[in-house]
């Protein structure tokens, strides 16, 4: 089995069950593959962005573990540590490409919807008032454009 490396933000692919009834899609079954023993999730919650291009972020912790699953429509996710900005973590989850978005602490992150009506899904290890005394803010554009789709 592969060694997990819990330090780094990092894309999971999670199993889509589906049917005649519809879909089935357990994002998070356990913590035990994805993060280290002592992370627990204690809030959970939403995010709908209207429509395609709305940026969120960067914002960062110091304690916080951060769970991401898009549930409707489509986003890019970037990750990078302020300390070392030339190493960027970026990925694309959608209701079509099933990818657990981990964000481990210490890293600053953001996404981007890529169509209209996106839904995030969020699991994360601190309460709503944890995170408010955890988190700093940063401009969206403090490492440059890294929202905009290349083409290529």
């Amino acid at each position: 089995m592969e060694k997990i490396n819990h330090n780094k933000p990092r894309a999971v692919e999670y199993p889509v069950f589906a049917d005649d009834r519809g879909i089935f899609a357990p994002f998070i079954n356990g913590l035990k593959e994805i993060a280290p023993k002592s992370v627990a999730v204690k809030r959970m919650y939403y995010v709908c962005n209207d429509s395609k291009g709305i940026v969120r972020g960067f914002h960062y912790h110091k304690k916080e573990w951060k769970f991401f699953v898009i549930v409707s429509g489509s986003a890019k996710f970037v990750a990078l540590n302020p300390d070392k900005p030339d190493e960027k973590f970026q990925f694309v989850s959608s209701a079509r490409k099933n990818n657990l978005i981990i964000i481990p602490p210490f890293y600053a992150n953001g996404w981007v919807s890529l169509s209209d009506d996106t839904i995030l899904v969020c699991a994360s290890s601190a309460t709503t008032q944890e995170s408010l005394k955890d988190d700093k803010r940063f401009d969206p554009y403090k490492w440059g454009d890294v929202w905009t789709v290349k083409a290529r």
